[in-house]
């Protein structure tokens, strides 16, 4: 089982911090962002690690974590060079991960929940996915998935008339073909190639699993749910 942490993108809803640097740098309780990752992959056994960062402060990604010596765990790093989507950057993992079950987090996202027992359950599954939801208040905002008992019948992105209140966080579990639905995908109306597609794909074959985070759950790219993340950080101890 590897790791694989996206942590490029933009940063544009995070302007002007991100004109100096990588948003996954910025605070998050007493910590850079990224740490949030890092910790909850290790914390699950996963030491072999693959950061995906954007070209442009790939040096101060570098910097602040090195080899993964600090973490006990072994860093490889990847360049987007293009902000081309989620599943464009997870590609970019596929020499790293091989044919190895993976956990990929993305950066920005921070949880209170330990990842070891949906990891575990995922290991047992031993193939297709694994998403991890959590119920929120405006699932407008997010990938929405339908469920019907265990399964997960259908994911849509940012629904207007959402057919549940359950959105996919940033928490997705992969055998080795995601790399091939990632060569099967078409860009998005907006250029970039969607990890809610390749999700799809293993609802597809009924070979998607999920579970439901118990406790808080956010993204940090915008300042709103920066400060969100920092004042839930703050409260768990």
């Amino acid at each position: 089982m590897k790791g694989v942490i996206l942590a490029g993108g933009t940063g544009s809803r995070l302007y002007p911090l991100t004109k100096v640097t990588n948003k996954h740098l910025l605070p998050v309780g007493n910590t850079p962002m990224i740490y949030h990752p890092i910790k909850k992959l290790i914390e699950a056994g996963i030491r072999e690690i693959c950061i995906v960062t954007g070209v442009e402060h790939m040096g101060e990604v570098v910097r602040l974590l090195g080899s993964g010596e600090e973490f006990e765990a072994e860093f490889t790093y990847r360049v987007q060079d293009q902000p081309g989507g989620i599943a464009q950057a997870l590609y970019l993992a596929r020499h790293f991960t091989g044919d190895d079950l993976m956990v990929v987090l993305l950066g920005d996202n921070v949880f209170a929940d330990s990842i070891k027992p949906y990891v575990e359950d995922y290991m047992a599954q031993g193939s297709g996915a694994k998403i991890l939801l959590k119920e929120v208040e405006h699932p407008q905002r997010f990938g929405v998935a339908e469920l019907d008992g265990n399964r997960v019948r259908s994911i849509e992105e940012k629904p207007q008339n959402p057919k549940s209140s359950y959105c996919v966080t940033g928490v997705y579990m992969y055998d080795s073909k995601v790399y091939q639905y990632i060569e099967q995908l078409e860009p998005s109306k907006r250029g970039e190639y969607e990890i809610t597609d390749i999700n799809n794909k293993y609802i597809e074959q009924d070979i998607c699993s999920y579970n439901i985070l118990s406790d808080w759950w956010t993204d940090a790219g915008t300042f709103e749910s920066l400060i969100r993340a920092n004042q839930f950080s703050s409260q768990t101890k």
